[in-house]
């Protein structure tokens, strides 16, 4: 089984998944980013399909050919399923055809609470006593997918966006790779059952 890992940031839940022995066999970035140098440093190839060379990050960005050229990547690398790790961009339907159902996605809040960019400020902001992470599968809609399973975080006494976003990422970093192996897993289980 082979995994794909997108990234977009310092590529943390990238190495907790690594340690965990997740079978990490392409890392792909929208931007360039510290998860390249820790793919880099295991010796697992990674590419960087930049947002900037399909109109960057406003309205002139071209969502269609971005998610077209990236999943001509996870095509290529032959990957079973794709692991979202804080990846800052949205794809659209062509990476749903390919590998639709074999998409992950973590998520730093207890879905279908606060779904959306800003879930840690709007936890913070509805008074919540506990939020969490969520890993999902991923659709075209964001953060509708199907849920896979949720750990709660308690939200304390002085908690800023900063210290709160930590402590869940603290516990996605335990809960996305034992999820993706467990995924891994049953689609090896199926893979075996088929004649």
């Amino acid at each position: 089984m082979r995994v794909a890992v997108l990234v977009s940031g310092s590529g943390t839940i990238l190495g907790a998944m690594l340690e965990q022995g997740v079978p990490v066999a392409v890392v792909v970035a929208d931007r360039p980013c510290p998860g390249l140098e820790v793919a880099s440093a295991a010796s697992v190839p990674a590419v960087l399909v930049d947002r900037r060379d399909y109109g960057g990050f406003g309205p002139r960005f071209r969502r269609w050919a971005f998610t077209e050229a990236v999943t001509e990547v996870l095509l290529a690398a032959r990957v079973d399923l794709v692991a979202m790790a804080g990846f800052g961009t949205v794809l659209d339907q062509p990476v749903h055809d390919a590998f639709g159902g074999r998409i992950l996605n973590t998520h730093p809040a207890l879905l279908p609470a606060f779904p959306g960019w800003h879930a840690v400020e709007a936890a913070l902001a509805a008074g919540v006593t506990v939020t969490g992470c969520t890993v999902h599968l991923a659709t075209v809609e964001m953060d509708a997918g199907p849920i896979l399973a949720q750990a709660e975080v308690p939200v304390e006494e002085g908690d800023t966006v900063e210290t709160l976003h930590e402590r869940i990422k603290a516990v996605e970093r335990r809960v996305y790779p034992q999820t993706v192996l467990e995924v891994l897993d049953r689609l090896a289980a199926g893979s075996a059952a088929r004649p």
